[in-house]
């Protein structure tokens, strides 16, 4: 099954490193990776993507929070979470073709970020079902090329009741 791992450490020379070298020396594949710094320069957030069963996962977890500048581990997948991944694919751009590729952009809200006589580049931003869709879509018409982001993803806020927030105004 596969897992969205939100990890928080220190924003340090070799962090990066010594966290994907755990999945490597253990033998543990990453189908995704994604870093950049937080609101607080101190400190990055790594998404990482991978797959494995119950036990699995857990040992991944119980290895990065034993790396000492790992400051919280959280497996997104047990939470209700909002996950994103950006594409660019360059497309053929026949005559034949333009229409129907600027249909398909229309539709999933992708933008044309650059076009030639004989391409398109397409950008993309969604969840990993909407972004395989597009290629999935975009596969006759030739793609010449494409990179991906990578995930990443952030856990949602829990929801409270109504009356709670009312009785809230009520108590300011």
């Amino acid at each position: 099954m596969e897992h969205i791992i939100s990890v928080l450490v220190e924003n340090k020379f070799g962090v990066l490193a010594r966290v994907a070298g755990l999945f490597s020396a253990r033998g543990y594949n990453i189908e995704s990776l994604s870093v950049a710094p937080t609101l607080d320069p101190t400190t990055s957030m790594i998404t990482i993507v991978t797959a494995g069963d119950e036990q699995i996962i857990e040992q991944i977890i119980k290895q990065l929070n034993k790396v000492i500048e790992v400051l919280k581990v959280i497996d997104l997948t047990e939470t209700d979470f909002v996950e994103r991944e950006t594409a660019l694919i360059k497309i053929n751009a026949k005559s034949e073709h333009r229409d129907e590729a600027i249909r398909i952009c229309e539709i999933f809200r992708a933008k044309i970020v650059d076009s030639t006589p004989q391409t398109y580049t397409i950008e993309i931003t969604g969840d990993a079902d909407k972004i395989r869709a597009i290629i999935n879509l975009l596969q006759p018409l030739g793609i010449k090329d494409m990179v991906r982001t990578g995930r990443v993803a952030i856990a949602r806020e829990a929801v409270r009741p109504a009356a709670h927030r009312e009785l809230r105004a009520v108590k300011a």
